[in-house]
């Protein structure tokens, strides 16, 4: 197996995402294509033919009337990689679920039959919830601060991980010549107690043939970055140029060293916007159409998710960046504080503000397919990534990429020309963890 080869994953939005306004009037796209499962059954299919490593379903629980448009009434991740599961093969199925407002058992029980219902192709996306409004969907009158979060995030994935150990691999013999269904001797309680969670355990299933589900993990705080440093096998991020993309897998890298894990075992795998046409120049017309088209007041509007969804459309928008304090400290603190900084440093009004957001979205991987080609092979070759998640909506588009960019990375090697495993872990090139229990009991028998 090749390690060294880009890994692929396609983030299904539906409708269109945060700075997606327009993009559900295209006629590719059905109105309802973010609750609709044979869309997504579809996109999954597509993928897999292009073999691609993973979907990736992202998720949050709270929304307002501003929110983009995907958001508003899209499907609970699990239950649609579970559809999905039973139309694909081989293409690892990613779901987000928050730490923040789950109980690690039934995480851990969701996760584990998705990853037995589709063969070890199971991987989950660990958030600690930024939105603060979702506190009120689970009766708390406050949301976490940021040490709590990631306190409880760090202790959740760890039982859970714990959990997924329950049984060994050979704890069901099921043996009818000896009648013997069961040894109880490789089942494990957990018997967790902690600052956040009690669990006893033992979990109700069976590993699935890739051991326990990939985590992937995302937040760029230096709480997230540390989180994701101690659990993540693969961090999903963004980077606008090739020297910060180095810059973050260096500092992830490290951190993940000083926590006695192999460095090599954490994959940087971030979301890339693609602008593909049949030359240069086109494409960069087609990105000035698409940037042009980006709605201003629904911009203004989805500025207000930082910060606890504070509404920005009262402020005068020549006027100075209003004075915010700590808004945002207990939401997307990192994006906030960003925000303010940008406008504090660069002296911008409110409209400055939402304008330059507006341009930041501009991608470094616009042009033909073979520019495109040459600056994702130019980025992996550099170190600022292992594999990128494409967002997907029109099939079109989608086809654009994988009918005319991945055939000249697939001819320089820098792409697989085929599946290398049944399971997500291993087309990712990553480690089957050993059970606890198992590795305990070989130990013991050597020393």
């Amino acid at each position: 197996m090749t390690r060294r080869q880009l890994k692929l994953g396609a983030v299904l939005l539906g409708v269109g995402g945060p700075g997606q306004h327009r993009t559900w009037l295209d006629p590719e796209i059905p109105g309802d294509a973010s609750v609709d499962i044979r869309w997504y059954i579809a996109r999954a299919q597509e993928a897999e033919a292009a073999r691609f490593d993973h979907v990736f379903i992202v998720d949050s629980q709270f929304i307002t009337p501003d929110s983009p448009h995907h958001y508003l009434n899209r499907l609970e991740p699990l239950t649609l990689l579970s559809a999905v599961a039973v139309h694909t093969n081989h293409i690892g199925l990613v779901g987000t679920l928050t730490t923040s407002y789950n109980d690690p058992f039934n995480v851990a029980r969701r996760l584990a039959s998705l990853d037995v219902i589709s063969g070890g192709r199971a991987g989950w996306n660990v958030v600690a919830t930024g939105d603060g409004g979702t506190a009120g969907n689970y009766g708390r009158a406050e949301h976490y601060d940021y040490t709590t979060r990631y306190g409880r995030a760090y202790e959740h994935v760890r039982v859970v991980q714990g959990l997924w150990d329950s049984y060994e691999d050979d704890a069901f013999p099921r043996d009818r010549d000896s009648g013997v269904f069961f040894d109880p001797s490789r089942q494990h309680a957990l018997g967790h107690v902690g600052e956040h969670f009690s669990v006893v355990g033992p979990l109700n299933l069976q590993r699935s043939p890739q051991g326990q589900p990939v985590i992937f993990q995302a937040g760029d705080s230096d709480e997230g970055r540390d989180l994701g440093a101690g659990i993540a096998e693969a961090i999903f991020t963004h980077a606008q140029t090739i020297e910060q993309g180095q810059a973050f897998a260096r500092d992830i890298r490290a951190r993940a060293a000083a926590k006695g894990r192999d460095p090599d075992n954490v994959l940087i795998v971030p979301g890339i916007s693609l602008v593909l046409a049949d030359t240069d120049e086109a494409a960069r017309e087609k990105e000035r159409r698409l940037l042009g088209g980006k709605d201003f007041d629904r911009a203004l509007k989805e500025l207000g998710r930082p910060f606890g969804w504070h509404d920005f459309t009262r402020y005068d928008l020549d006027a100075p960046f209003p004075e915010l304090g700590d808004l945002g400290d207990r939401s997307f603190r990192t994006q906030a504080d960003r925000i303010k900084k940008l406008a504090r440093e660069n002296r911008f009004t409110l409209r400055q503000v939402v304008r330059h957001l507006l341009e930041e979205r501009r991608s470094p991987f616009v042009g033909s397919p073979r520019t495109v080609a040459d600056e994702i092979q130019r980025w992996w070759e550099a170190g600022a990534f292992d594999g990128v998640n494409v967002t997907v909506n029109a099939p079109s588009e989608f086809a654009r990429f994988t009918e005319g960019v991945l055939p000249i990375l697939r001819e320089r090697g820098v792409v697989r020309s085929d599946y290398e495993s049944t399971t997500l872990r291993g087309n990712l090139g990553l480690p089957i963890p050993e059970n606890v229990h198992t590795a305990a009991r070989r130990l013991a028998s050597v020393s």
